[in-house]
């Protein structure tokens, strides 16, 4: 067994425990406090009925006091389930903080601890019960105060320093590019962009400077990546702005801060932007590109394969003509000038592989030959059919 999956089975025992845990926790709370509820009940049915009240004679019954108690097993479960699923997140934030983060969490809570204790002493030798109160309070209040020191002055203390390397976090960052695309939301509602998917709140004010452009253009495309923002908040989880402290040099370029973000997070950066792209390669983060995944779902077309198509216009030399796929590439038809408007089986001469894209030369038949039926090389009677 992995030790990932043996950890997962840890975890998930671990969650039906405390679950069964709290469940008992009820159901014992309700066996203790059933006498009072089913006197509570039965006054209620006597007032409904318009008969006076007395002392329920059955209260005190065995069976009715384990059937109260069973009952209680339901809220129980369900608080537990709730407690848990607060649990998970509140240990999942944990675990995506940094090292300094989590060494100023602990050091803050032993201060806390130790300077409450002579808090603990004296108010014990004058009020036991007021001890039992006081010093948690005086505990998480100084731990907290100890915290905020420590943030303050973060960049002067050694262990923010030796923070090593990033965990992997499953954090996806988008950027402004892949907002605008649009793309990006019918790749996460299909299932594949797993994990938490995150937006810097500086990503969040490009967009919306872009949305405020003069430019009708510029500020459409802003708005459309606002939209698209605000369909994926309401379908998934989206968190904003929450980790942008880990960059928080607003004097950055925007692409320089989703790099240092990355890093700091050990998240995968999602774009469009080919120097970005570069930029993050280098500085060794991972960048999941939708440009490249469309690119790699393109079928693969082979030199003397005949395809069918509708040339539009002409080509960059004499009696070319230039058609396209339905997945958008560009085919080069040589003497399929004459065929423009028209749908015409050509044959594949050569596949070039571009950073853009893929480009296709094809070859249309001329007045004497005769297109081959695709995928056999035979040939047939020439036919051309015209689209218009």
């Amino acid at each position: 067994m992995r030790p990932a999956q043996s950890e997962d089975i840890f975890w998930k025992t671990t969650r039906v425990l405390i679950i069964a845990v709290v469940a008992i926790a009820f159901g014992l709370i309700f066996r203790v406090i059933a006498p009072a509820i089913l006197q509570a009940l039965f006054d209620f049915a006597s007032w409904i009925r318009g008969a006076d009240t007395y002392p329920y004679p059955q209260k005190n019954n065995p069976l009715y006091l384990n059937l109260t108690a069973l009952l209680g097993l339901v809220p129980g479960a369900a608080f537990g389930s709730l407690f848990v699923r607060l649990m998970d997140r509140r240990l999942s934030r944990l675990k995506n903080t940094t090292t300094g983060d989590k060494v100023s969490l602990g050091l803050s809570l032993l201060i806390g601890i130790v300077c409450s204790f002579p808090v603990f002493v004296v108010l014990n030798t004058v009020s036991p019960r007021d001890a039992g109160i006081i010093t948690p309070i005086v505990t998480i209040a100084l731990a907290v105060l100890v915290m905020y020191i420590f943030k303050t002055i973060e960049e002067a203390l050694p262990w923010y320093k030796l923070t090593g390397k990033p965990i992997k976090t499953g954090f996806k960052i988008l950027d402004t590019s892949v907002i605008i695309d649009g793309r990006i939301y019918d790749v996460a509602r299909i299932g594949f962009l797993e994990g938490r998917i995150y937006v810097p709140k500086f990503v969040l004010e490009e967009l919306q400077h872009i949305a405020d452009s003069s430019d009708a253009l510029r500020r459409q495309r802003g708005r459309r990546g606002l939209d698209v923002l605000k369909l994926m908040q309401s379908q998934f989880e989206l968190e904003v702005g929450s980790f942008d402290k880990f960059a928080p040099n607003e004097d950055e370029e925007v692409d320089s801060r989703l790099v240092r973000l990355a890093k700091a997070l050990g998240a995968e950066l999602v774009t469009n932007d080919v120097n970005l792209n570069r930029v993050a390669t280098l500085q060794d983060v991972r960048v999941l590109n939708l440009n490249d995944l469309a690119m790699a779902l393109k079928p693969n077309v082979l030199p003397r394969e005949s395809l069918s198509l509708v040339v539009v216009r002409e080509g960059s030399q004499y009696g070319q003509g230039v058609g396209y796929l339905d997945d958008g590439t560009m085919v080069v038809v040589e003497n399929g000038r004459r065929f423009i408007g028209e749908n015409v089986t050509v044959q594949v001469t050569q596949v070039i592989q571009t950073e853009r894209g893929k480009m296709i030369f094809a070859e249309a038949p001329t007045e004497d030959e005769s297109p081959t039926e695709p995928g056999n090389g035979r040939k047939r009677p020439y036919t051309r059919k015209n689209e218009s």
